[in-house]
């Protein structure tokens, strides 16, 4: 009995473990660099709280925290150098890599949470913040109502 309980176990945690790598991919943290980007800079400047609870949400989620920190900020900030060398640059190359994770809808979701997250470090998901969450949500095949914005 005591053995199957712990088979039971090793097969429920090599479940998990499976199914937050299946996040682990180029084109998922690409994605999640670019909507961080296009949220955080929705009101013209990337807060240093919203950086903070991008990586804080990073670190302690599932799918999420099998990105390397380090990865992270590198992929953060390219797609921010994109934006700082032209803003319909920026929003192109972001836009690609949303729409690379299109398909997969637990991914999209994921990465919704991630957006509206930031939106809100500051405390205030404000208008811009709605109209470019609605936008990622467009971009990434979801409908904007069933989320909380």
């Amino acid at each position: 009995m005591l053995d199957s309980l712990l088979d039971s176990v090793k097969k429920k945690a090599s479940e998990l473990k499976k199914g937050a790598l299946q996040f682990k991919n180029k084109s998922f943290l690409n994605a999640c660099a670019a909507g961080s980007v296009l949220i955080a800079r929705a009101d013209g400047d990337i807060s240093s709280q919203e950086k903070q609870k991008m990586m804080a949400l990073i670190t302690h989620n599932e799918a999420l925290k099998v990105f390397d920190q380090a990865d992270v900020i590198k992929v953060f900030n390219e797609y921010l150098g994109y934006f700082e060398f032209d803003v319909d640059v920026g929003e192109s190359k972001s836009c690609e890599a949303l729409n690379k994770i299109r398909s997969d809808n637990t991914q999209c979701r994921t990465l919704m949470r991630l957006v509206i997250a930031i939106a809100a470090a500051d405390g205030n998901f404000d208008s811009d913040e709605k109209i470019i969450a609605k936008k990622v949500a467009l971009e990434l095949g979801l409908i904007p109502s069933e989320f909380d914005f």
